[in-house]
């Protein structure tokens, strides 16, 4: 009996984004502990553009060809044995581990333990843009900066798609927020509940908020080690500065601890923020929707975003991380394609 087959986009060596080929491959099945879901959306992430250049292969080694895409929702169509308490025709969203065959796919195999039930009050594709950027912003915030109701928080790169979820996450818990944020995303921000919003086009953030102090700055932006300084300046003595990009000193005095995040899937965060989502606390922001077959263009859009980025962690971090941006520039510095992205973009098969 011959393998059933799918469309999905797949890599076969690490570089740029003319790596990423869109093509048929086969079909998954569920095997133990896992169900296989027919992709509605999946969602690209700066991530994605990561393991695709191969600048983590150290830490996270993939085996090639490899479907990228950590975001999934969608329906399970099978499961696998020893899964309980999935059905087929469940509609779910997960943040799948980065090594696996990912969701840029028809199809795609689920370790059960990632599933959360998809909201109810989204389009079921548009749900794709929740996992990681939501799990990335709960994590921050409350993992990571132990974020209080009555304390006041500064959420640099608030615009991001990071940033959105950050902002609801911290106006939802009863915190002060106070949010940077340019022109184009500004009355998004706004929209979400921050108290303050500073415009970073115009003055640089520690300037514009020279002698105030907060019990969280949680940064989103890209930054170098010199900016975090800075930034660590407005940190309350005993408070906590979280970054995503770039870290920040490591010793950073008057008990102000310093933090860098690494998402990591969690099934049950994951199903608290679908459930603020369908109680109409926590909204789901799509800037695009795109084919799957558009996956190389979104990279390629991304690309200069993504290449500074890049070059700032490795100038911070160095190690294996400058020698391969140094080895293969290419990877990182692609050519760009059309409009740089501007918030989340979700594709569909």
């Amino acid at each position: 009996m011959s393998t059933a087959r799918m469309k999905a986009v797949r890599y076969h060596s690490y570089g740029g984004s003319e790596v990423l080929v869109h093509e048929e491959v086969d079909r998954p099945v569920a095997g133990a502990g896992q169900v296989v879901v027919r992709v509605a959306g999946t969602s690209f992430n700066d991530a994605d553009a990561g393991l695709r250049a191969g600048l983590r292969r150290d830490l996270i080694p993939l085996a090639l060809p490899h479907i990228p895409n950590l975001d999934v929702a969608g329906v399970i169509t099978e499961i696998g044995a020893g899964v309980t308490g999935r059905r087929v025709g469940d509609a779910v969203v997960a943040l799948l581990p980065p090594t696996v065959p990912g969701a840029a796919a028809e199809y795609v195999a689920v370790p059960a333990e990632s599933l959360a039930s998809a909201p109810r009050t989204v389009d079921l594709a548009d749900a794709a843009a929740l996992p990681l950027v939501g799990l990335t912003a709960w994590q921050s915030l409350f993992e990571h900066a132990e974020l209080k109701p009555g304390q006041h928080v500064l959420i640099n790169g608030a615009g991001s798609a990071v940033g959105g979820y950050a902002v609801q996450l911290a106006v939802g818990t009863c915190a002060t927020v106070t949010a940077t944020a340019g022109a184009r995303s500004r009355d998004r921000v706004r929209s979400y509940g921050a108290d303050r919003i500073v415009d970073y086009t115009e003055t640089s953030v520690p300037q514009a908020l020279a002698g105030q102090q907060f019990d969280v700055v949680l940064n989103l932006a890209p930054t170098s080690l010199e900016e975090n300084v800075r930034l660590v300046d407005l940190v309350a003595e005993g408070g906590a500065f979280v970054s995503i990009t770039t870290p920040g000193p490591e010793d950073a005095g008057r008990g102000v601890r310093t933090m860098r995040v690494f998402v990591h899937g969690d099934a049950a965060q994951l199903a608290e923020l679908v459930a603020r989502v369908d109680a109409g606390e926590l909204a789901i922001e799509v800037a695009e929707r795109l084919s799957l077959a558009d996956l190389a263009t979104v990279h390629a859009r991304a690309s200069a975003r993504f290449a500074h980025v890049a070059e700032l962690a490795a100038r911070v971090e160095g190690g294996h991380l400058a020698k391969r941006l140094r080895a293969d520039p290419t990877a990182v510095h692609g050519r760009p394609v059309g409009e740089p992205l501007a918030g989340k973009t979700v594709l569909t098969p």
